[in-house]
């Protein structure tokens, strides 16, 4: 009788047997995917907000800034085709007409890229309590 069951085939996997792409791609390893894509992408002011176990939006809210419109267009942009090509899945994105805070939802990580001045003037990270949020990792 056959496998009612199909079997996956193996996907590529690091070291601790954690898959490296696709669907089953983890929390930590999008949210490490998303700081080096803005690294890459010279995002200023990086700021990564944990929020697993205290909210259910998301596990993790990364904030960063452009130099223009342009440079934030470009990064969203970017970052969107970069998840999807790592996890399968797109994203949804919003604010890329305008381009002064344009917002990626990657599932477990929520991005948010702001000129400077729309940055300040919303202050996010002030809403989310981490006024003095540490830098993500790589930025000084």
């Amino acid at each position: 009788m056959p496998d009612p069951l199909p079997t996956r085939p193996a996907r590529p996997a690091n070291d601790a047997g954690l898959p490296l792409t696709g669907p089953d791609l983890t929390s930590d390893r999008l949210h490490a995917l998303v700081l080096k894509s803005l690294d890459d992408d010279q995002a200023q002011d990086v700021i990564s907000i944990p929020l697993a176990g205290k909210s259910s939006i998301a596990d993790h809210i990364v904030i960063a800034s452009g130099r223009s419109s342009r440079q934030v267009a470009s990064m969203a942009q970017k970052l969107a085709e970069r998840v999807k090509e790592s996890t399968g899945r797109p994203v949804r994105i919003e604010g890329l007409p305008v381009a002064d805070w344009v917002l990626i939802d990657a599932g477990d990580v929520v991005v948010h890229i702001f000129r400077p001045e729309v940055r300040s003037f919303y202050n996010l990270e002030r809403m989310w309590g981490f006024t003095d949020a540490p830098l993500a990792a790589g930025e000084a």
